[in-house]
């Protein structure tokens, strides 16, 4: 089912309306009133102009009931007898075929934050993680007839996007060559906008943003894997260290045999580059030792 625009006519005409045939229906009550108070003794007149202003109270009534209000980032779904008949769109004072059912459906712009889920990345980890869902209503004839409740069914379908999506990425990456759910946190919050938009299309429901809000390692794993991104940290700073070392070390034996600044044989560009990287990768500063002879000596 697809949502269709029905066109409805401005309520402030059939307002003033309704006061006409509210004003005339008084105006031909009284008539018939003062009417029937001045017959004469064993006269019978008939009060068609009470009959009268009473029918048209009645049609005036009925008329009113045709009056809706719609306000602005609001839909009125239209039913005729059960039969979807179109939405009215269009903001203020209303009016349309009394028969009509509406069912007043907001368009305006909502949020939720998922409920905290314990579930186990890709690499087995327990992880907590909960996100936040910025949505709204696109088509409130899905949205009102295609499901039962479209607000627990978007609940519904986020929780279980955010469960999938865990499953297929780690918590943390050792590189920046896999996503993973801590250090793309741009990429993460895209793919799961996308999961939650494919399962709820149907809904006519559109999501503009979603974000992961909460995301730790669940309480009896935390302390380990805190150690063991320590772990990985130091592994990590210690590869780039020694990376940027060896690279100075070529640097620095390549100038040297460019300036022919000073000719030495393996084994003492072996002893400078063992000098060098324990300079350059240790983690205090080195207390050097001033030779006064020779290299060699």
């Amino acid at each position: 089912m697809r949502e269709r625009e029905k066109p409805t006519l401005p309520g402030a005409v059939f307002l003033l309306l309704f006061l006409a045939m509210l004003a005339a229906s008084i105006a031909l009550i009284v008539t018939g009133g003062l009417a029937i108070e001045a017959a004469r003794p064993g006269e019978h007149p008939v009060p068609i102009t009470l009959f009268a202003g009473i029918a048209l109270i009645v049609v005036a009534c009925f008329l009113l009931r045709g009056l809706f209000m719609v306000n602005p980032n609001e839909g009125r779904a239209l039913q005729l007898f059960g039969r979807y008949v179109g939405t009215a769109r269009s903001e203020g004072l209303r009016w349309t075929n009394p028969f009509y059912g509406r069912t007043a459906v907001s368009l305006r712009v909502r949020s939720f934050e998922t409920a905290k889920i314990k579930v186990n990345d890709i690499e087995g980890n327990p992880i907590e993680v909960a996100a936040i869902v910025v949505w709204r209503v696109v088509d409130t004839a899905q949205a009102l007839f295609d499901i039962d409740d479209f607000q627990r069914f978007i609940h519904t379908q986020a929780e279980s996007a955010v469960r999938n999506l865990a499953t297929r990425y780690p918590y943390d990456a050792h590189d920046d060559q896999h996503l993973s759910l801590r250090g793309h946190t741009d990429a993460i919050a895209a793919e799961l906008q996308k999961e939650i938009q494919k399962r709820i299309t149907t809904a006519g429901l559109e999501v503009i943003e979603a974000r992961i809000a909460h995301l730790a390692y669940a309480q009896e794993i935390a302390q380990a894997m805190l150690q063991r991104q320590q772990a990985g940290a130091i592994i990590a700073a210690r590869t780039r260290i020694v990376e940027g070392a060896v690279g100075m070390v070529e640097m620095a034996l390549a100038l040297l045999a460019k300036n022919n600044v000073v000719a030495l044989d393996e084994e003492r560009k072996a002893a400078m580059v063992s000098n060098l990287l324990v300079v350059l990768c240790g983690e205090r500063g080195t207390q050097p030792v001033v030779n006064t002879g020779t290299i060699y000596q």
